[in-house]
């Protein structure tokens, strides 16, 4: 690894770990939905309060999934898709050797059931 730049695996890990908290993914749903938006807009849409907003925004932050920068006094959230990017070709990457491997059982099932049922010569 780099010094400043972490590897993939250490961008889906946080990634995951910051994803498994439901608060965290209803944040980031509607930073997705508004486009920017501050802690305190964000605690009046969520049954906790704009603390628990803020140490979550920054799990999210470390995460690299959302940006904060300062306007006037305010700091505005915006969602960074980055993270999630690579995140998402992870998972793909996963699904297509799980398919293949499926494809492969399906081949040698299919082989053992034609072979089973051909007659045996005598």
């Amino acid at each position: 690894m780099t010094e400043g730049r972490p590897s993939a695996a250490e961008v889906v890990d946080s990634v995951l770990g910051a994803l498994a908290d439901p608060t965290r993914r209803q944040l980031l749903d509607l930073l997705a939905a508004q486009g920017e938006a501050t802690a305190t807009t964000l605690a009046e849409r969520l049954p906790v309060s704009r603390q628990a907003v803020v140490k979550h925004l920054a799990v999210l932050d470390a995460a690299g999934l959302v940006s904060g920068g300062r306007v006037g006094r305010e700091v505005r959230y915006a969602v960074r898709p980055a993270a999630l990017d690579t995140t998402a070709r992870w998972m793909a990457a996963l699904a297509t050797e799980w398919d293949r491997r499926l494809a492969n059982i399906k081949r040698v099932a299919e082989a053992a059931e034609r072979d089973a049922s051909s007659p045996r010569p005598d």
